[in-house]
């Protein structure tokens, strides 16, 4: 899960600005964590603790209210009372990544994928491209061959992973189908963490959640390298930190 939100940090200074050259440096003193990361670490978090996904969410989200979420996300996460809210945006599948690693079968991927997809963002596309991203991560890091696990996922959820159009440049896209697939495009192409989080951030826009989608699935495939790994934690404040610990002892990751 580290290599989400390494990918956060790494993209977050180029979110919304023309695509950078692809040897950018990897971290600089304008790199941060965002809603990507706090959100992830909610979904871990609340996993571990077995407490429902909205508590754990809302309890992240007001901790650090400014990371960069969506209006509709932030109203959601400041009311106890707010249900769903037909989102079909990127913020479902974002977050997902725990689920991929410690989910124990397929079956539970994508019910637990669903469900933390659900308590804000219950569009059906944000709830598949959730299940996707978990699914792919699960499948990976249980071993099975990249070419396999983008065939299955092309199959099973209709992206297109392959096609010459999906790591083209494109506008500020949060939607969850115009996100997932060039991110996982990009874990799949790549020959390393790092090799995925510089497709992504060069497809532009939306950089942070594309790299953060992008490391998730790469490092079920490659693993992240200690530079990378120090360069991140030194970004995260203790309490995060913590709780990514307590992920990494259950993941054993």
């Amino acid at each position: 899960m580290i290599g989400a939100i390494a990918g956060d940090i790494i993209g977050s200074r180029f979110e919304g600005h023309p695509a950078p050259p692809s040897n950018f440096d990897l971290f600089h003193s304008d790199c941060c964590f965002t809603d990507d990361t706090v959100c992830t670490l909610a979904v871990a978090e609340a996993m571990l603790s077995n407490q429902p996904f909205e508590l754990v969410l809302r309890s992240f989200v007001r901790r650090y209210p400014d990371a960069g979420y969506g209006g509709m996300f932030l109203r959601w996460a400041f009311d106890d009372e707010a249900g769903p809210y037909g989102s079909w945006g990127n913020g479902a599948p974002m977050r997902v990544s725990a689920v991929g690693w410690l989910a124990r079968d397929e079956t539970e991927v994508l019910r637990l994928a669903a469900r933390q997809s659900a308590v804000s963002h219950d569009h059906p596309d944000a709830i598949q491209a959730a299940q996707a991203v978990a699914l792919a991560i699960h499948l990976l890091r249980a071993g099975a061959g990249l070419d396999g696990v983008q065939t299955r996922i092309e199959k099973e959820f209709g992206y297109d992973l392959s096609g010459p159009e999906v790591l083209k440049r494109r506008g500020f896209d949060v939607s969850a189908t115009g996100t997932v697939p060039p991110a996982l495009a990009a874990a799949f192409q790549s020959t390393s963490l790092e090799n995925a989080i510089r497709i992504a951030v060069g497809i532009g826009g939306d950089t942070d959640t594309l790299a953060c989608l992008a490391g998730a699935v790469a490092e079920a495939v490659h693993g992240v390298p200690s530079e990378v790994t120090r360069e991140t934690r030194a970004r995260l404040p203790v309490d995060l930190l913590q709780a990514l610990d307590r992920f990494k002892a259950a993941a054993g990751t």
